[in-house]
């Protein structure tokens, strides 16, 4: 990843005979800030490094031999975790919620065998696979 995405970028000087890069956005271990410092483009880098994280695993997560509850346990331990890490210093807004549901249901989804155009509600899929809502999981990890 690049430590630095320019979308506008502007010199300025410290004072001190050096120049200084002004950038919107950058990545500080691991974690993308933002100029205005709310979390879009930070929840947008923890999702897909969620579903790399999620595809890494596809094999495991769907696989029929392993119970729904073990496979909830894996996705929770290993993509739910990368998806929210860093969570405790998000200033979340109710539009930055949505795509996190979205990216959990349609996983969830993939992991119960069940397309995605299929009208099961999501609340009982996290039951069968023993997982909570992201935005409670989410709310749990604030500081």
């Amino acid at each position: 990843m690049n430590p630095v995405t320019n979308t506008r970028c502007t010199s300025g000087d410290s004072g001190v005979n050096a120049s200084l890069e002004l950038v919107d956005k950058f990545c500080y271990l691991v974690d993308m800030l933002s100029v205005d410092g709310d979390a879009d483009v930070a929840i947008e880098t923890r999702i897909r490094i969620g579903w790399n994280k999620f595809r890494h695993l596809v094999p495991l997560l769907t696989n029929k031999d392993i119970s729904l509850i073990v496979r909830g346990r894996l996705y929770s331990s290993c993509v739910q975790s990368c998806m929210l890490h860093g969570s405790e210093t998000w200033p979340v807004r109710k539009e930055n919620e949505v795509p996190l549901q979205r990216a959990e249901i349609r996983m969830v989804k993939c992991m119960c065998g069940i397309k995605l155009q299929d009208s099961i509600p999501s609340k009982g899929l996290r039951e069968r696979l023993g997982l909570g809502d992201v935005i409670l999981v989410l709310q749990q990890n604030r500081l």
